[in-house]
C-alpha cells in the first residue's frame, strides 16, 4: 500500500460509507440511497453534504466521473485506484480497532 493512501486515515464514517458505495458507478441521488442501505440507516446524507464530499473526494483523486447520465446534471462517480486503496486501509484499520478491543470489551461484559 503507498504512502499516499495512509495519508487519508482516519476516514469519518460518510466517507468510508460513500467510497464504498462507489464500487459501481452511481450519481448523487443513488449514493445517498447507498449510503443509508449500508449504513442500516445510521447514515443519511442530504443534498448539500453529498455534492460538498464528492466535490473534495474528486480533488483528492479518490473518486472520478465516469461518464454521464441522462444529462449534463447527473453525473456518476466510481473509485479510482487510490480510492480503493484507501477503503482497504481503512477497512484494516477498524478491523484491527475491534480485534485490540474485543477481549477489553468481553471483560466488561463478564464484570456486569
Amino acid at each position: 500500500m503507498s504512502k499516499i493512501a495512509h495519508q487519508f486515515l482516519p476516514l469519518t464514517y460518510s466517507t468510508f460509507y460513500i467510497l464504498i458505495s462507489l464500487l459501481e458507478p452511481r450519481h448523487g441521488y443513488g449514493i445517498m440511497q447507498k449510503v443509508e442501505e449500508l449504513s442500516k440507516g445510521e447514515t443519511k446524507l442530504g443534498a448539500g453534504t453529498i455534492y460538498g464530499a464528492l466535490s473534495k473526494l474528486e480533488k483528492q483523486n479518490l473518486i472520478k466521473k465516469e461518464g454521464k447520465e441522462d444529462s449534463e446534471r447527473r453525473k456518476s462517480y466510481i473509485l479510482t485506484s487510490l480510492g480503493k486503496e484507501v477503503v482497504m486501509l481503512e477497512f484494516a484499520r477498524l478491523e484491527q480497532l475491534v480485534r485490540n478491543g474485543k477481549e477489553y470489551i468481553d471483560e466488561l461484559n463478564q464484570s456486569r
